[in-house]
């Protein structure tokens, strides 16, 4: 049985889903992967299906509607963790994350006896590439609010590319987990620091979507200042 099962939620990731998991069987090609789809639209679930059927390392959880990103992840999780996983990934399914350094990612959770291994955009060697200045600014300005409010010495919470060791995960009572969108990236890094485990960060470069639409909009900006916000004054009830 693989030891490494890499989560990729989807919504609407007709065009690039296909890709970035045959990248992911390239790089990685002893994890197994698990796609965790919203009843996408697009018909990204029956792709999924597909990619399934021709491949045992890959499979699919249907669930009935778009629940958001951070229930997207607990769900896949939840799955890892019953199959007694010992690595689990978080990575995007439209390819702004980069398979490649997977693998690094991953030896790092026991060479640097991590329990979360964070790809980081903002630490010496990272990068963000063809994203508009605003986002640039959204980014840093909201991490340093993060770190400075929570007072976390991540400096790139809000990554989504991130390697968990399933003994941290266990930790975590998902059915307090808040957060719904982008947000939960903050929370979940933010509980395993609280809790006294190791995270480290590593530098990737992060590339902008070439297809689909992001689900990023002030919305999810709102809920993750608030949030965050009410986290740093009230530490103890999050």
């Amino acid at each position: 049985m693989a030891e490494t099962l890499v989560i990729v939620p989807t919504y609407n990731e007709a065009e690039a889903l296909p890709g970035i998991i045959g990248r992911l069987r390239q790089e990685v090609p002893d994890a197994d992967i698990l796609i965790v789809d919203d009843n996408s639209p697009d018909g990204t679930g029956q792709i999924a299906d597909d990619l399934a059927a021709g491949n045992t390392a890959v499979s699919v959880l249907h669930r009935p509607a778009k629940q958001g990103l951070g229930r997207a992840y607990i769900a896949g999780f939840e799955r890892g963790l019953d199959s007694d996983y010992r690595y689990l990934v978080e990575i995007d399914a439209d390819g702004s994350h980069d398979p490649a350094e997977l693998a690094a990612m991953l030896a790092a959770v026991d060479t640097e006896s991590a329990d979360l291994v964070i790809g980081s955009r903002w630490v010496t060697g990272g990068a963000v590439l063809n994203w508009p200045w605003i986002r640039r600014v959204i980014s840093r300005i909201g991490n340093r609010y993060a770190r400075a409010v929570l007072r976390s010495r991540v400096r790139d919470l809000t990554s989504g590319y991130r390697v968990f060791r399933a003994e941290a995960l266990r930790s975590v009572s998902f059915d307090q987990v808040s957060s719904q969108g982008y947000c939960f990236q903050v929370e979940l890094a933010w509980r395993l620091e609280k809790a006294g485990y190791r995270i480290i960060e590593l530098p990737i470069t992060f590339v902008e979507r070439t297809m689909g639409q992001s689900k990023m909009h002030l919305g999810i900006v709102a809920e993750a200042l608030l949030r965050i916000t009410l986290w740093g004054l009230r530490p103890n009830r999050a």
